[in-house]
């Protein structure tokens, strides 16, 4: 409990106890902060990634290749699609509440039980991004000989290794979210003894 002093000068100052004084956080600034540039870095790096090679098509064995131009984007499938939302929405909340801890309008309890609830959703949401784009993204690295599908980041290496890294960047921006969570149950914990 903080205490403030009241009174003018020269009067005698009584102590009035402030019982839901909430100062900012340096540490759930900071990691606030590094969740939303983490996110937002894996979102933008996602969104961009696209790769275009030229792959020869072998119709008849006794003909030349025919030469394709083929694409890969991140909007083929729903998996990176869904990798990439996940990530603009954890960016999203992450600069609402580093803006509402910088202001410090969650002194009220209601609102930082909600935003505590929410990190936890962003959470959630984070890795199960993260594991949808990491599990095609396996099969893609290495393929499925069972239904024959083919690995294709041996055609599209640029693609897959950008895709890689955005994976591993929003994985430590949702290591950041999950910190945040943990230091509020701890905090929580702290008031509850």
């Amino acid at each position: 409990m903080e205490t403030e002093n009241r009174g003018n000068y020269g009067e005698k100052q009584e102590e009035i106890k402030v019982a839901n004084k909430r100062s900012v956080n340096g540490s759930e600034v900071f990691l606030r902060f590094l969740a939303l540039i983490l996110t937002l870095v894996a979102a933008i790096v996602g969104g961009v990634n696209k790769q275009t090679k030229v792959v020869p098509l072998v119709l008849v064995p006794t003909l030349p290749p025919v030469n394709l131009p083929v694409s890969a984007k991140f909007n083929y499938m729903s998996a990176f699609v869904y990798f990439v939302v996940a990530n603009a929405i954890a960016c999203s909340y992450a600069t609402a509440t580093l803006l509402l801890s910088l202001a410090d309008m969650c002194g009220k309890k209601g609102l930082s039980l909600l935003i505590i609830i929410l990190d936890l959703a962003v959470v959630a949401l984070l890795f199960s991004g993260n594991g949808a784009a990491t599990a095609v993204g396996v099969l893609g690295y290495h393929g499925n000989s069972h239904v024959r599908w083919n690995k294709v980041c041996n055609v599209f290496d640029k693609f897959c290794n950008q895709l890689a890294g955005a994976i591993v960047v929003s994985l430590l921006g949702s290591l950041a979210f999950f910190v945040l969570v943990v230091l509020a149950a701890l905090n929580l914990h702290k008031k509850s003894k």
